[in-house]
């Protein structure tokens, strides 16, 4: 059946219970400052004094008091589709500049991440955060995110892999486009195809209990399983990629 241009949404809509999540305590610090503190560390070009950010799919945002301390923007634009989380994000922007005194402006726009509203070489940094497995038109997004970013700009992104994805609680609990997801390695290279550039040096592949959703980690905490790099299946991805000339 045909989708109609009117109707048309380009990405799969969370559930009740993921717009829930998305406010704990648990994303907040175990998901969130976790990924911002390991994509800073991948980060090894210099970055501006007070860059401008641009954060695609920031939902209700979480992540603007993490990006603000670490980075100390000038700015941060707040991108998302899903208009009842701008709202929360909006308070989450207001509350950021009350509680930390930053100077720091925001500034939030509807958007899609495969058309995003904002000019050309305008970033200095594409924050990407669990977004991109929500979403159809992945090649489209990655060339928005080239097309934004100035050039040696820094897409720091942080995703979830095909394996995580697939898994029995995270199928029960939240929606994806299945068609889409991807290993570590397919992340790695449409990244690189996209006209981005990075090293071993600047990717990581975590290894977080959150994100064994087989078992939650409960097997090596007993001490029956003990996984090794290059023998486990990779359920997270993180890269600072830079802008190709």
């Amino acid at each position: 059946m045909s989708v109609s241009e009117s109707n048309y949404v380009p990405f799969v809509p969370e559930t009740a219970f993921g717009i829930w999540f998305l406010r704990t305590h648990t994303w907040e610090h175990h998901v969130l400052r976790v990924a911002i503190n390991d994509l800073k560390r991948l980060v090894d070009v210099p970055l501006p004094d007070a860059p401008e950010i641009v954060d695609v799919g920031c939902g209700q945002g979480k992540s603007f008091r993490l990006l603000a301390e670490a980075f100390r923007p000038r700015r941060i634009v707040g991108v998302d589709y899903h208009e009842a989380s701008l709202e929360l994000a909006a308070r989450a922007a207001r509350t950021c500049q009350d509680e930390l005194q930053t100077q720091t402006a925001f500034e939030l726009l509807h958007g899609d991440c495969a058309s995003l509203p904002l000019p050309t070489a305008s970033a200095d940094i594409v924050f990407c955060h669990q977004t991109f497995h929500h979403l159809v038109e992945q090649e489209r997004a990655l060339a928005e995110f080239h097309r934004v970013l100035k050039p040696g700009g820094v897409l720091l992104f942080a995703e979830s892999t095909e394996a995580y994805i697939r898994s029995w609680v995270i199928r029960l609990l939240f929606r994806h486009p299945m068609h889409v997801q991807k290993s570590a390695n397919g992340y790695l290279e449409m990244i690189r195809a996209a006209g981005f550039r990075f090293s071993e040096r600047n990717v990581s592949l975590p290894y977080l209990w959150w994100s064994r959703a087989a078992d939650f980690g409960l097997f090596e905490r007993l001490g029956l399983h003990h996984p090794k790099p290059g023998k486990r299946r990779e359920t997270l991805v993180n890269v600072a990629a830079v802008k190709a000339a």
